[in-house]
């Protein structure tokens, strides 16, 4: 039986804005309160997540418009017309290095977070072959295919943050949120960097900007699904924050707790955290999936005589090993921070290095 597969591989625009919260929202909504509430006083980190935010919007703007002015070429076509096909292959190289990086990392954590409120008695590397299985599954698919399931999930998982949220307000306390400005310059750069780490995987603007049909909208598109991030982003840590307080800090994974702490009127749903947490795996789920088909998209731009299945078969067992190296919470930590870390530095140093050789190289006449 053959599988099914779309007409071609196009997207339209609209998709890049659910694409990027798709990729942005991952483990660290589940964390990140935590973190900035140990960097920050009181409710001030909505400071921090706006600052890290606009940076975030202004580099998904940058890219996709850097993209878009290369309309249906691939990264590597269009960055080795700036900086030679060698540059551009190594820097290929390195962003598929980064998304198996990404990948491997959100494999080991959901099945971490999984082991823990889900399946207690099932060995994590269970639970993290299980859920590469699906991944590799869909990668297998179509890339239009990729994008669908974006579009289908992202209103699922707002509308269901929306409902926590909801629900959390009667366990509010705004004396939690009160004083504000109370923290100093150095904890709000600080947490600058903290809330950074969570809009991690905008690299992957490189790539699909040209899959898409018409791509002069991608830039507007793209600032503006980073600005569903930040929004989505303030709301649940203002949330946090008000219901917990100062306590925040030292909660593991803020948000989980919360689900667990509300009750349904009515008693409808006795453990409503395990309906939430499913609805969450499912925003990892798109957040890896995108990583992994990046990686494969990168390489076979490489390699275009490879068959796509023959690359994500090598890299699989790959990525699956990599994900087990951490061999607790706190090297899972430093494993987040690196990943993080080196694609924000991976993507930002590029978008530099291209726009000054677009300038330079007046891209315009290379514009198709």
């Amino acid at each position: 039986m053959s599988t099914f597969k779309y007409g071609d591989d196009k997207i339209e625009a609209r998709e890049i804005m659910i694409a990027i919260p798709s990729m942005a929202i991952a483990i660290g909504i589940l964390t990140f309160p935590r973190h900035l509430s140990d960097v920050t006083e009181f409710s001030d980190g909505w400071v921090s997540i706006i600052l890290s935010g606009v940076i975030a919007m202004l580099f998904a703007w940058a890219i996709a418009k850097l993209a878009s002015k290369y309309p249906n070429q691939s990264f590597l076509s269009y960055a080795s017309l700036l900086v030679s096909k060698p540059v551009a292959i190594v820097l290929t190289l390195l962003f598929s290095i980064q998304g198996i990086a990404l990948t491997a990392f959100e494999v080991r954590a959901i099945s971490d977070i999984s082991h823990q409120y889900l399946f207690d008695k099932t060995p994590f590397e269970v639970v993290g072959l299980c859920f590469l299985l699906v991944v590799v599954y869909a990668v297998s698919g179509s890339r239009a295919g990729v994008f669908r399931l974006n579009t289908l999930f992202f209103p699922i998982i707002f509308c269901t943050t929306v409902i926590l949220i909801f629900f959390a307000i009667g366990y509010m306390e705004v004396d939690n949120l009160l004083p504000v400005f109370k923290t100093d310059m150095s904890g709000y750069l600080e947490g600058t960097m903290q809330s950074a780490l969570s809009y991690t995987g905008i690299g992957i603007l490189f790539f699909y900007i040209s899959l898409v049909k018409n791509p002069k909208k991608t830039p507007r598109m793209a600032a503006f699904g980073m600005g569903l991030v930040v929004i989505t982003y303030v709301i649940i840590y203002l949330t946090c924050v008000a219901v917990y307080g100062p306590a925040t800090e030292a909660i593991r994974f803020p948000l989980v707790e919360l689900a667990k702490e509300i009750e349904v009127p009515g008693g409808f749903f006795e453990r409503l955290e395990s309906v939430f947490f499913v609805i969450w795996i499912m925003a990892i789920f798109t957040t890896t999936m995108m990583a992994f088909d990046v990686t494969v998209m990168a390489l076979n731009s490489i390699f275009p005589k490879t068959n796509k299945m023959k690359i994500i078969f090598l890299l699989s067992p790959l990525i699956y090993f990599v994900s087990t190296i951490p061999s607790n919470y706190l090297e899972l930590g430093i494993f987040a921070e690196l990943v993080s870390y080196s694609g924000w530095g991976l993507s930002g140093t590029v978008i530099i290095l291209l726009w000054i050789m677009h300038k330079i190289k007046g891209g315009r006449k290379n514009e198709k």
